[in-house]
């Protein structure tokens, strides 16, 4: 198993940059893709980002690409989503999760380890 931790949410001005991190423990985070998602008040859970196992391959929802950015850091267990331009519809409570059953996937439903959230909050 692995645990996965969320931090770095907050309250940001339209147009200002946040960076999120997600520490894991546990298990070989390289084992992991990882991913990103989020989920506003009202809304269903939805992908934002992801990034594969071992070829730091990535993907972006539609919403966020050219603003966002995934990466890993495999020495500090750590995955980040760098978060610039944001606007208020980015405001929700982002998660991060990783996968046991895969080597790379934008499905929530192939994301099996989940953070307790962050809650990123951006003003207009």
């Amino acid at each position: 198993q692995v645990q996965l931790v969320e931090s770095g949410g907050g309250l940001v001005q339209a147009g200002g940059s946040l960076r999120l991190s997600c520490a894991a423990s546990g298990r070989t985070f390289t084992r992991y893709p990882m991913g990103w998602f989020r989920q506003a008040p009202g809304k269903e859970r939805e992908f934002v980002a992801a990034i594969a196992r071992f070829t730091n391959s990535t993907h972006y929802a539609d919403s966020v690409k050219g603003r966002f950015t995934i990466s890993r850091d495999n020495v500090k267990n750590t995955a980040y989503l760098q978060m610039n331009t944001l606007k208020p519809e980015d405001t929700a409570v982002y998660y991060c999760a990783a996968s046991s059953i895969t080597a790379f996937a934008i499905d929530i439903r192939a994301y099996d380890y989940w953070g307790q959230g962050t809650q990123v909050t951006v003003s207009s």
